[in-house]
């Protein structure tokens, strides 16, 4: 994933994804459909129309931008 405007990671996925936009304020955590092709990890505000997909929990702004660092990151998305 790669750092953009720093607010947020994020990655094209391989194909487009159904969506469910609405307008939200994301918030640390948060974790984002993008017009269906991208995925994204918030670590700080936006107002956008998105499709929420999850939130990471227990972590707040600062310790999730040390988790993910500067620049790029590598990020593995699992489903329980």
């Amino acid at each position: 994933m790669h750092d953009y405007g720093s607010f947020e990671k994020v990655a094209d996925l391989p194909r487009s994804f159904p969506r469910n936009d609405t307008q939200i304020d994301t918030d640390a955590g948060d974790i984002i459909l993008y017009q269906g092709k991208s995925i994204t990890i918030y670590y700080d505000k936006n107002s956008w129309n998105f499709t929420r997909l999850g939130k990471i929990d227990n972590v707040d702004k600062k310790r999730l931008k040390q988790i993910l660092g500067d620049g790029n990151a590598t990020v593995t998305f699992s489903v329980k």
